[in-house]
């Protein structure tokens, strides 16, 4: 039996739950998300919680048992606390802010790299080096995320670049000098 799966996912005070079928919606006070379940995978609302079922052990049964829970936990999570990426700039030069909801990084190209945000996505720039993304769906968070980094990934032999807050980047040792 799947350890994550079998577990309840507590419903707290203020968040509505909605069995349409094959698609669950969850509403809360930072908005709604909706999922669309397995279709062997069933799942029950009551008593203030979430039950997720799965009919057999088959191979299948048992990857969607556990990931169909967690994808339901984090719904739940997201619209009532929401989801937060932090990521960190490093390099001489290199800065961020925004216009308007655009989000403007100046990292080493001849141009500004302009990211606008999808639906759903807050981007703040605290400070030019700092930038947090938030949202309620925790997979449009970790896109926003990694497609923000992606835009100077964080280089090995100097570490400028992009990278998550608290991302450890392994530095390679530059060239040696010649011998001899």
């Amino acid at each position: 039996m799947s350890r994550i799966g079998k577990k309840p996912v507590p419903v707290p005070k203020g968040v509505e739950v909605e069995l349409d079928g094959s698609i669950i919606t969850v509403k809360g006070p930072k908005g709604a998300l909706s999922q669309e379940i397995p279709a062997r995978i069933s799942v029950e609302v009551a008593d203030g919680e979430i039950r997720v079922t799965r009919p057999s052990d088959n191979r299948l049964d048992r990857s969607m048992h556990g990931l169909t829970r967690a994808l339901i936990a984090n719904m739940v999570h997201g619209v009532t606390e929401g989801f937060e990426k932090s990521l960190e700039i490093i390099g001489t030069g290199y800065r961020a802010s925004k216009q308007g909801e655009t989000l403007v990084l100046q990292v080493g190209y001849s141009h500004p790299v302009e990211i606008v945000p999808e639906n759903g996505i807050q981007i703040d720039v605290p400070s030019p080096t700092k930038i947090t993304v938030r949202g309620i769906d925790k997979q449009l968070v970790g896109q926003t995320a990694a497609n923000i980094r992606a835009v100077r990934e964080p280089e090995v032999y100097h570490g400028k670049g992009i990278r998550y807050a608290g991302e450890r980047v392994a530095l390679k040792a530059g060239k040696a000098g010649k011998i001899g």
